[in-house]
């Protein structure tokens, strides 16, 4: 039995603490203004917000396949323990600072929907309950911190991983949301466009990702130069279908109606990834390499990911190109981050942070008022300053996500070890974080026993 420590009550402590202040707010939604609400477009938002949950246990296939077999099972735990925690961070206070009365374009007052106080009993948001668009929103501060377990899996504690998800959600993913999606959001006033979350989701979490990686530093698998093979691409086939599947709530839901734009945006979405699963596996024929399943997969959610801030910007033909575009980009990243030091496990930083830049820098490129009368025309119609603004505002994002979120590590290992010990690390973090093993016969799990089989490498 392990001995419990004072740590060890605090999050229990925390929870209960918030569960019995709920007990005495104000309670059910009345919808007074049910009749501002257009009921297509509320039945549409409610398909695509469960679309959009179904993206974080995809991603747990995802990741959870591709780490080695003694760390299944906790990395897809690290990913999905966000729908738990995320979820109420953003009832209590997440929602206000991202949507909240502006302070100045830079955060939401934490007051304005406190524990969703006049959100549940709210008026409408556009067409729908505000509460719906709360519950939309929802699902991309879930997935966003989620996204960052591939950079640090294999060697980051449980606890460790859980505060990280805590304060990046507060300080990184609540402030940028704010300034790109909130009205009076200082990134929004300038004109910046991102449609569904280039910046706010991917580049975040990216460059989130990379300061975790150097934080961390290398495990002795890296070190060693050891190529360990994934524990099971099946499970990668299956969480990329699921997160395909999901991104177009992601991308088509963030129209916020069925509408034409909805429409355009869910073309675009599926355009993006095929042309990047392809472009993928086809880049790596030419560099001498054999196409390969966890290629295609790979490629497509690249797609998927530059195409998010595109989706309702951008036509169909142009989104082929970004798709296309964004995977050899990606690639030859990766290709030089594995020659580097640098231990991204699972490539996070090339996929999701240099994918969404790509996709940003784009939509500043072939932006254009025929598919969203509400953005601008880009580069390639004569615009060169929305080009420039995407630059600005992809600089911004970028600094203070890498910034803030290394000082999240920092201040996250000065209180509580960040990193598993050798030991851990050795045996694997699925025995020794949650006293559990994959096996790939029967998946079943087993508390008892130890893992006693080598690494396989590639051929």
């Amino acid at each position: 039995m392990k001995k419990i420590s004072i740590q060890d009550y605090l999050p229990f402590i925390f929870l209960a603490a918030l569960a019995v202040i709920g007990i005495f707010l104000p309670t059910a939604p009345t919808f007074a203004d049910a009749s501002k609400y257009n009921a297509a477009d509320v039945a549409w938002v409610l398909v695509a917000t469960t679309l959009v949950f179904l993206m974080t246990p995809g991603l747990s296939f995802f990741y959870g396949g591709m780490v080695n077999k003694k760390n299944v099972i906790s990395t897809m735990m690290q990913s999905f323990i966000a729908t738990g925690l995320i979820s109420v961070i953003w009832v209590v206070v997440g929602f206000s600072l991202a949507f909240g009365t502006s302070q100045g374009g830079i955060i939401g007052d934490p007051t304005s929907y406190f524990f969703f106080n006049g959100v549940g009993s709210g008026g409408p948001w556009g067409t729908i309950p505000i509460l719906l668009f709360a519950l939309f929103q929802l699902k991309f501060a879930v997935i966003t911190p989620a996204l960052v377990v591939g950079a640090v899996a294999e060697r980051i504690r449980f606890t460790s991983y859980v505060l990280f998800m805590v304060l990046f959600s507060l300080l990184v993913y609540a402030p940028i949301a704010h300034w790109t999606w909130h009205a009076d959001g200082i990134l929004f006033k300038l004109g910046v466009l991102d449609f569904a979350g280039g910046t706010v989701v991917h580049i975040s979490a990216g460059c989130a990702a990379l300061a975790g990686a150097l934080v961390l530093r290398r495990r002795k698998d890296h070190i060693a130069k050891k190529e360990l093979q994934p524990a099971n691409i099946p499970f990668v086939l299956i969480g990329t279908g699921l997160l395909w599947f999901g991104w177009f709530g992601f991308n088509a839901g963030s129209s916020l109606a069925a509408n034409g734009l909805a429409v355009t945006a869910f073309a675009a979405t599926n355009t993006a990834a095929a042309a990047a699963g392809l472009s993928w596996i086809f880049f790596d024929v030419i560099r001498g390499r054999k196409p390969s399943v966890l290629g295609f997969c790979i490629g497509a959610v690249v797609g998927l990911v530059a195409i998010t801030p595109a989706a309702g910007y951008v036509g169909v033909p142009q989104s082929l190109f970004i798709g296309f575009i964004a995977a050899i980009v990606s690639n030859i990243v990766v290709h030089y981050k594995n020659k580097s030091a640098i231990d991204d496990t699972l490539d996070v930083f090339p996929c999701h942070g240099v994918g969404g830049m790509v996709g940003m820098l784009l939509t500043g490129v072939f932006a254009s008022k025929l598919i969203n009368p509400a953005g601008n025309d880009g580069w390639a119609y004569g615009n060169f300053d929305l080009f420039y603004k995407q630059v600005l505002g992809l600089l911004l994002v970028v600094t203070y996500s890498f910034v803030v979120s290394w000082l999240i590590f920092k201040f996250i290992n000065f209180i509580h070890p960040l990193r598993v010990t050798e030991q851990e690390e050795e045996l694997g973090l699925d025995v020794t974080q949650h006293n559990e093993i994959y096996h790939p016969q029967n998946l079943s799990i087993n508390g008892q026993g130890s893992l006693a089989e080598e690494p396989v490498q590639h051929g």
